[in-house]
């Protein structure tokens, strides 16, 4: 597999509109493909030059060819496979300070750069020229040619409203994180706190688990567990109290999740509790 990796220069920054231009690599598949899924703390912008294969993404794989142009988020697991008969010849940029969802929730956007969109061909292609030959004032080049590309895809009707700047969503996360541990003897769902934060589902996830390493329902039951723990070791609550008092819908559900968290049952954290404040 051919690949040829070109980074910025270490004192220019290529950032640009808050977004900064990791590195632009061009790849062809040469019959020596590893296909392995792995992750990018960063988004991945993929242009196909060529070829056909297909992107399996989350364990799901979805057909591409020639002129297809391929958005894959951050912790986003995906790899490439190519077609033996027609290799796969494509560019990838990798960009930090934004995240791209679309008004179905997916985790990945796929278009077909031909036609009208082939100006999106046109600026992968220009900066994979700029970031191989480095010539004078490259940098500046390059910043003005990402600040347009990521312009004319949000543009595009269902990125628009939906691509929003890592750092305004770290925000949102953040007071949900606090709304979190305030409100979770309430009711919480996802579409409620998507509600909330004015973000889509499948964006406040991805930002979320990126911020605080597990999803926000994940840290919900965290939250929800440790509750109870405190109450088990400094209370004489009935099971069923704890239950409600820590937000669970019922007992039975309570039981199920604090086996399943703790490795013991609810009864025996306590009496385990009590047995070693009592010898400290």
């Amino acid at each position: 597999m051919g690949i040829l990796r070109y980074n910025p220069l270490a004192n220019a920054s290529l950032k640009s509109a808050g977004v900064r231009l990791l590195y632009v690599t061009y790849s062809k598949y040469e019959k020596d493909w590893q296909s392995l899924p792995h992750t990018h703390h960063f988004t991945e912008l993929c242009y196909i030059l060529g070829g056909s294969g297909s992107y399996i993404i989350e364990n799901e794989e979805f057909p591409i060819t020639k002129n297809d142009f391929i958005i894959i988020n951050a912790n986003i697991s995906h790899t490439e496979k190519s077609a033996e008969n027609a290799p796969l010849e494509y560019i990838i940029l990798a960009i930090e300070g934004l995240d791209f969802s679309s008004d179905n929730d997916s985790d990945h956007i796929i278009f077909n750069c031909s036609g009208k969109h082939a100006e999106f061909s046109f600026y992968m292609k220009s900066l994979l020229s700029e970031m191989k030959e480095k010539q004078k004032d490259y940098d500046l080049v390059c910043c003005s040619l990402l600040d347009i590309l990521v312009t004319k895809l949000l543009r595009r009707p269902i990125l628009a409203s939906e691509s929003i700047p890592v750092a305004k969503a770290n925000r949102e996360c953040l007071k949900l994180k606090q709304y979190i541990d305030s409100n979770y003897t309430r009711r919480i769902t996802l579409d409620s706190l998507a509600a909330i934060s004015h973000l889509n589902k499948y964006y406040l996830v991805h930002a979320f688990t990126r911020m605080f390493g597990c999803s926000p329902i994940n840290y919900l039951f965290q939250v929800r567990i440790k509750a109870s723990k405190d109450l088990l070791s400094s209370t004489n609550f009935s099971i069923t109290e704890i239950a409600h008092a820590s937000g669970f819908s019922s007992q039975s559900y309570f039981a199920q999740c604090f086996l399943k968290h703790c490795n013991m049952t609810a009864s025996e954290y306590r009496k385990l509790s009590r047995e070693n404040h009592g010898s400290s």
